[in-house]
């Protein structure tokens, strides 16, 4: 009973359970460019660092720009102000602001995974009475994180 209980072994994986590294060895991930109307100047090179950096940190796979076993491209295709909350003297008490993010992944190994344009989204409410400027690097902060989990997941942990 010893013997058999020695020779077995349980493993559980919370970082990329799906990926088989016999298979898949490097990802490409493309610079993701700006294409809303409302522009941020840093969101682009942001979302694709932070992008980037989860893969790295998740995974045993290589980072390329092109030509890996698995390729994620896209844009930002939405980043928009929307009033929410109305106060008792009829302003906007609240202000949201949402980021989407269009994406493609490309498995080159099992084209069944692919994904064309598919959309993400995030978004964050704040006071209206604050200016946009003081709450856009933390509220950017959040919704990028928030967006890159969702395609990290999507893509090689298969939650």
């Amino acid at each position: 009973m010893v013997l058999l209980l020695a020779g077995c072994k349980i493993s559980y994986s919370f970082n990329a359970g799906a990926l088989d590294y016999n298979i898949y060895k490097t990802i490409s991930i493309a610079d993701f460019p700006n294409n809303a109307e409302l522009v941020n100047p840093t969101l682009a090179q942001t979302f694709s660092e932070e992008l980037r950096d989860k893969y790295t940190r998740q995974t045993k796979l290589s980072i390329l720009k092109e030509g890996g076993d698995m390729h994620l491209e896209g844009e930002i295709v939405g980043y928009q102000l929307q009033a929410m909350a109305i106060s008792a003297d009829s302003y906007a008490s609240e202000t949201k602001l949402t980021l989407t993010i269009n994406v493609r992944f490309t498995d080159m190994k099992n084209p069944a995974n692919d994904m064309e344009d598919k959309r993400y989204s995030a978004s964050q409410l704040f006071d209206s009475n604050r200016m946009l400027a003081d709450v856009e690097p933390e509220l950017i902060s959040i919704m990028v994180k928030e967006i890159v989990d969702k395609i990290y997941n999507d893509t090689v942990a298969k939650w």
